[in-house]
């Protein structure tokens, strides 16, 4: 019996597509494909007109979310709400960030913890999963109309280097848009699959493929045969891409023609660089209006502007190569990827890098969501050319505080792997932990399959936080899972070995992914609160054993706002929303912080008292 589904909005009945599509999530613009008639196609607007969605995402104050072209005006109407390049905040915590905030017309919030980052919007605060989430829900909805029908099942590429904790937060986005994310496959892979690389198998070739998207750079040396593609080296740098092509642009204009730029027009500033920037691919000469005076730059002059920030590129292909062990003529092939390609200069210095001309027939905004609708071919069985590697079926992981489940393996992860995590205790004095080991796709263990548990004795006593505790999961090719746990300070170790394939049924995993997708909105939302619920109890605590050690040192009036704040935070704690949990926790934050960095300088004071340097 087909399955069918009811869009609530229209009440029109759509069947499901049984297509897996492909998704390019990109930092500037996103994008969808399939595999139509045998060919990767990337979806189009309902005009015809464009296939990039700009990845931006504006929330306004009553809620209302708008995503792509639309929210691209509301970069200079209303910035503050306004949020762009949401993929260089994923997996990264406000440390990771703080020299970049600048570049951010929102809030980023300061913790002065090495927590994930969160966005603030009026008396709202988002993960970059949630925004994230929002983009991916947009791209679902644009094929869903082309096709008519309900889409479900997702590949979805992301940068080489991204590494597990920005994998995962990707993966989490695609559940919490409705998707089963089946595969999370590499940018350079999927362009390398467009340009139909790996697909002969009975050619060998070592690929360079070169990424120089909005916001991101990186190179991969690919290594390709039998249809198995071995990425031998990856380089590259997070922050550096066509934004800041555009802002040396911009920088040139401020000094050139000074005192027309204000904070206040710096958006609009930005989007007439970027305009320059694609005018002069093409152009000699790019003359513009801004605010009643006429600007203007010369191809020579901008050239001049980024050649240091393509060298930098070169010299992340360099180190590459170098990583690799490869020189320039062992290269078969170079892919362009990204729109910051198409700068003449570009091509140039990359072609002179490695001595040959680079590909770049496909179009290299469109070249990775092609190569991910190529995966979801071969994911879907109709391309037999491409081998698949044995992956695990469902992810595997431990319970951890409030019932989550941690993913140490995700699911179509390739085996044999070894993947682990460092964990720590959460009580003064604890010397044994439990280690719960689940398989499944939901946040809550409560809904996942638990495989066994083992303790873990003998943690010497110390406070909370302290003991270093390490847990790998170890599966083989043939399924069989070990587990083993290690407090690196005492060498304690235990070990534990599970056949988690064999305690799932194809039925009982099939319904497991299911669940996941049905419940991901309920799922995620209980997790958020969850997590920010252990996150106000340890602040709690935090706070309390601040005043214990530190009233000497504090006025009345400070200890009496602490412990308002506290109990504040504390009230918050026993309710649901989330957000009430992050604005209490912000505010008792804020305040203590100064608080905390006068304790501290006393404390070295005093330790300091009588002693010669």
């Amino acid at each position: 019996m087909a399955r069918i589904s009811i869009n609530l909005k229209s009440a029109k009945v759509r069947k499901r597509s049984n297509i897996i599509i492909g998704i390019d999530l990109g930092t500037t613009n996103s994008l969808v494909a399939y595999m139509k008639d045998g060919q990767p196609t990337a979806v189009r607007s309902k005009d015809g007109q464009r296939t990039l969605v700009p990845s931006i995402v504006h929330i306004s104050e009553n809620n209302q979310v708008v995503v792509g072209d639309e929210a691209k005006n509301d970069l200079i109407h209303s910035p503050e709400r306004t949020i762009y390049s949401v993929k260089r905040l994923m997996g990264k915590s406000y440390t990771d960030l703080e020299e970049k905030k600048s570049m951010f017309a929102y809030e980023i919030l300061d913790e002065d913890e090495d927590k994930l980052v969160k966005v603030k919007l009026g008396m709202r605060y988002f993960s970059p999963i949630e925004l994230s989430a929002e983009i991916l829900k947009a791209l679902k909805q644009r094929i869903e109309d082309e096709l008519d029908a309900e889409v479900t099942k997702a590949v979805i590429t992301v940068p080489a280097y991204f590494n597990d904790t920005q994998r995962q937060a990707t993966r989490d986005a695609g559940k919490l848009a409705g998707l089963d994310v089946l595969r999370i496959v590499n940018e350079p892979t999927a362009a390398s699959l467009a340009y139909g690389v790996g697909v002969d198998r009975q050619l060998d070739e070592v690929v360079a493929v070169y990424d120089l998207g909005g916001g991101t750079f990186d190179v991969s040396i690919l290594d390709i045969q039998d249809g198995v593609f071995e990425v031998l080296a990856t380089n590259g740098d997070t922050f550096l891409g066509g934004d800041d092509l555009d802002k040396a642009i911009l920088d040139h204009w401020m000094t050139e023609y000074e005192g027309i730029f204000t904070s206040n027009n710096l958006q609009v500033a930005r989007l007439l660089a970027e305009e320059a920037k694609k005018h002069l691919s093409f152009n000699d000469t790019f003359k513009g209006a801004f605010e009643g005076h006429e600007i203007q730059l010369e191809r020579n002059i901008y050239e001049n502007l980024i050649r240091p920030l393509v060298q930098r590129t070169i010299d992340c292909c360099a180190n590459a190569m170098k990583d690799a062990g490869l020189s320039a003529k062992d290269i078969n092939k170079v892919i362009m990827v990204g729109g910051s390609t198409r700068v003449p200069l570009v091509q140039e210095m990359v072609s002179a890098y490695f001595g040959q001309q680079v590909s770049c027939e496909l179009d290299p905004d469109e070249v990775v969501a092609l190569g991910a609708a190529v995966q979801a071919d071969v994911l879907a069985g109709n391309q037999k050319d491409v081998l698949l590697i044995d992956v695990t079926p469902l992810s595997l992981g431990i319970e951890t505080i409030g019932g989550l489940m941690d993913t140490i393996i995700p699911r179509n992860s390739k085996v044999p792997i070894n993947a682990g995590r460092n964990y720590t205790t959460s009580v003064d004095g604890q010397t044994n932990l439990k280690v719960s080991v689940f398989q499944g796709e939901r946040d809550l263990v409560e809904h996942n399959r638990k495989l066994g548990e083992f303790i873990l004795k003998g943690i010497p006593p110390m406070p909370a936080g302290i003991p270093k505790i390490e847990i790998h999961f170890i599966l083989d090719a043939d399924g069989i899972l070990r587990v083993k746990a290690m407090e690196t300070r005492s060498g304690t170790e235990q070990e534990i070995e599970i056949r988690s394939q064999y305690g799932v049924s194809e039925e009982e995993m099939a319904l497991m992914l299911l669940e996941s997708i049905k419940n991901a909105e309920t799922d995620m939302k209980k997790r958020a609160v969850l997590e920010a619920k252990v996150e106000a109890k340890n602040i709690i605590l935090s706070a309390k054993k601040f005043l214990k050690q530190n009233l000497s040192i504090l006025t009345e009036e400070e200890i009496q706002n602490t412990k308002l704040l506290t109990l504040q935070l504390q009230s918050t704690v026993e309710g649901e929303d989330k957000d009430l949990i992050n604005q209490a926790m912000e505010q008792l934050n804020k305040y203590t912080n100064p608080l905390a960095h006068r304790a501290l300088d006393h404390n070295i004071a005093t330790a300091m008292k009588g002693k010669k340097l």
